[in-house]
């Protein structure tokens, strides 16, 4: 049986060029993510994720921020590339001087290698010091005229195994007693539906109980209040993936989380798989009145 290999992607490039958003986006893929590694420790970084078990793909950024970055970056890749167990990438993102000047003018910020000077001079410095480790680079995007979600959509395509997007649905229920859930895109509230709290035999069951599911939607207000709110996700959700949105929380509340809001998640989240979703389903509250 062949061992997969760990995978490993290194970020570096220009700053200001989008290395941000690859962090963001490689997180998401489901990367553990280390953001400022230096280069001469990330081979026993590696070992010890290599280890753990925990982990089958990690991503590093490396940059100038990295005490002697440019004398050690492409040693240190070079030395990883050679490791049976490891399939390594480097990832350079670029973009002209005139995009990092003025994102770096939008930004306020001072570049790092002219923390003092001009920008254009650091931006300079930087270019020159980075032609080898560019040349060595698995994966050079230019990101001159990508707008962040685009980059995002292109790193998800290179490394979340040809996927257009890694986009997934958090459906959870909450009781709104014990508070709004603080994660939420989207809050549902369901106090409106009929309770079976008030029905002796179903009290002490919950919206996982077919029972309880039953008695929730056999009422029509149930049955119209769903139909409106798979419609209403029908539109929504395709708008979220086209803007890049990696993820979204729908939120579903009752009074106690549950019975109703559990119910209505359940089937929201069955709905949802079955139109090719990737979904996460949470019941925050079902266990406190236990």
């Amino acid at each position: 049986m062949v061992e997969e290999k760990l995978k490993v992607v290194i970020i570096t490039g220009m700053s200001g060029a989008g290395k941000t958003v690859a962090v963001h986006s490689l997180e998401d893929l489901g990367y553990f993510v280390i953001d400022n590694m230096l280069p001469g420790l990330a081979e026993r970084f590696i070992d010890v994720i290599e280890d753990s078990g925990e982990f089958d793909k990690i991503a590093m950024v490396m940059d100038m921020r990295s005490r002697g970055f440019y004398d050690e970056v492409l040693p240190n890749f070079e030395k990883l590339k050679k490791r049976s167990d490891l399939d390594v990438k480097l990832l350079f993102l670029d973009a002209n001087d005139v995009t990092l000047i003025s994102r770096y003018k939008e930004t306020r910020r001072s570049h790092p290698l002219s923390p003092q000077g001009r920008i254009f001079d650091g931006v300079e410095l930087e270019r020159k010091l980075s032609t080898d480790l560019k040349s060595q680079a698995d994966i050079v995007i230019d990101t001159t005229n990508v707008t962040p979600r685009n980059l995002k959509l292109r790193l998800n395509k290179l490394f979340g195994h040809g996927e257009d997007n890694a986009f997934y649905v958090e459906v959870m229920s909450f009781g709104f007693k014990y508070g709004l859930p603080l994660d939420a895109d989207i809050v549902m509230d369901v106090r409106f539906l009929p309770n079976p709290f008030y029905i002796p035999e179903l009290k002490h069951l919950t919206g996982n109980d077919s029972a309880v599911q039953n008695y929730v939607m056999q009422s029509p207000l149930a049955k119209e209040f769903y139909q409106h709110l798979r419609s209403l996700l029908e539109i929504a959700l395709p708008g979220y993936i086209k803007e890049g949105k990696s993820s979204l929380t729908i939120a579903i509340g009752c009074t106690g989380g549950q019975h109703r809001s559990v119910t209505i998640a359940n089937k929201l989240s069955a709905d949802l798989k079955e139109k090719g979703y990737k979904v996460n389903t949470y019941h925050r509250d079902i266990e406190k009145a236990k």
